[in-house]
């Protein structure tokens, strides 16, 4: 293979610090990197379930011929619905390839060198990693008890800050803002930055004090709410999420954003998720349930958890996380390590169905007795 003497000449020297992202393999190597026959995916807070009844039949309706054709450049007809749906115009609404692509074209829209975004240490990564590797500081304020610390995040705004991302409910904690916290962070934010609240997880929550984002975009123009189809209406595989916020806002984030970047299947799928209202009640039954059923099977090993709102509950081991993760994925179960997220040796949990989390708690508890026996 002929080298390329002149390759570090052009890289930019914040390219060169940031440390790839390695993705998991398929899960038919998986399997046969592990000899497991089975394999219970409990790693990316995926819905068990699959996608909404409504979105089946849009897909299998799909007429491949279309295939051909170039999708709608910018969602047209998934806006206007989601317009309808919040009570909102079309063009407040941004739709991308998942929103990690989203979360790209805000910071891309509004930073550029020596400016700086807020986020927290222990929250979603996509956040740090945009901005780092677009060359632009990531300023993280610790967490405090598990959750996002509002005043800490105050402070440390300056003239040089864009944007401040909230992950509200926070992956991987659980913790979430109430109106209230979110009211008294955005009057103090003063619209000197725009701020990202990410709620990717939101249609998991029914506590009546989570606040109504989308609603208190008429009185903050320089909020910004991001979701997603990949959790609760189970569409990961098709990759599409969207942000709303004010059209003065929106208009300058389109600016920045990748015509056609959402397929024409993703589309399909995400507009008639949006009408089966009873998925999202199954959906939110089986996490109750699955989660009381994981938190005592975690008890009885005697671990302690952090959880709160969303599919997902947290643990901390008494042996290394990538041990316990390797371990378990001999037996087939697959879980989140929380090394990278700067919690050692704990592991994320995504609660699935009961075969699921059965099959989880029986190899924990081997693993651990195993330990226990050296």
């Amino acid at each position: 293979m002929t080298s390329f003497p002149g390759l570090e000449r052009l890289v930019p020297d914040y390219v060169k610090s940031f440390e790839v992202y390695i993705p998991s393999k398929p899960d038919d190597e998986l399997k046969k990197l592990y000899g497991c026959s089975k394999l219970y995916r409990l790693n990316n807070n995926e819905n068990p379930l699959g996608p909404p009844e409504t979105a089946r039949r849009a897909l299998q309706a799909f007429d491949p011929a279309q295939a051909s054709i170039y999708p709608s450049g910018d969602c047209y007809h998934l806006r206007r619905k989601l317009g309808d749906i919040f009570g909102m115009r079309p063009d407040q609404f941004l739709a991308g390839n998942g929103a990690n692509e989203v979360i790209g074209f805000a910071i891309k829209a509004f930073c550029r060198q020596g400016d700086n975004i807020i986020t927290a240490d222990k929250t979603f990564a996509v956040y740090e990693w945009v901005a780092r590797f677009s060359g632009f500081e990531a300023r993280l304020v610790p967490l405090v008890d598990y959750g996002f610390d509002a005043p800490g995040m105050i402070e440390r705004i300056d003239e040089r800050t864009k944007l401040v991302f909230v992950c509200n409910p926070n992956n991987p904690t659980g913790s979430w803002w109430d109106q209230r916290t979110l009211r008294w962070f955005l009057d103090r934010v003063d619209g000197r930055c725009i701020v990202v609240v990410d709620e990717a997880y939101r249609e998991f929550v029914e506590n009546p004090d989570f606040p109504d984002s989308m609603a208190l975009i008429a009185n903050y123009p320089n909020l910004v709410v991001f979701r997603t189809f990949s959790k609760m209406y189970g569409l990961a595989g098709l990759r599409i999420g969207y942000l709303a916020g004010s059209k003065e806002v929106v208009d300058i984030i389109r600016r920045t954003c990748v015509v056609y970047s959402v397929n024409t299947l993703a589309q399909v799928g995400a507009f008639s998720a949006l009408d089966d209202r009873e998925h999202v009640a199954r959906t939110r039954e089986s996490v109750s349930s699955g989660k009381g059923f994981l938190l005592k099977e975690l008890g009885l090993m005697g671990l302690p958890c952090v959880h709160g709102e969303g599919n997902f509950v947290m643990t901390r081991l008494p042996i290394s996380d990538s041990l316990a993760y390797r371990k378990m994925m001999t037996r087939g179960v697959m879980v989140r390590t929380m090394t990278g997220f700067r919690f050692p040796n704990w592991i994320r949990i995504t609660v699935s169905h009961r075969e699921a989390l059965e099959a989880f708690a029986e190899a924990l508890s081997k693993i651990l007795r195993e330990g226990r026996e050296f």
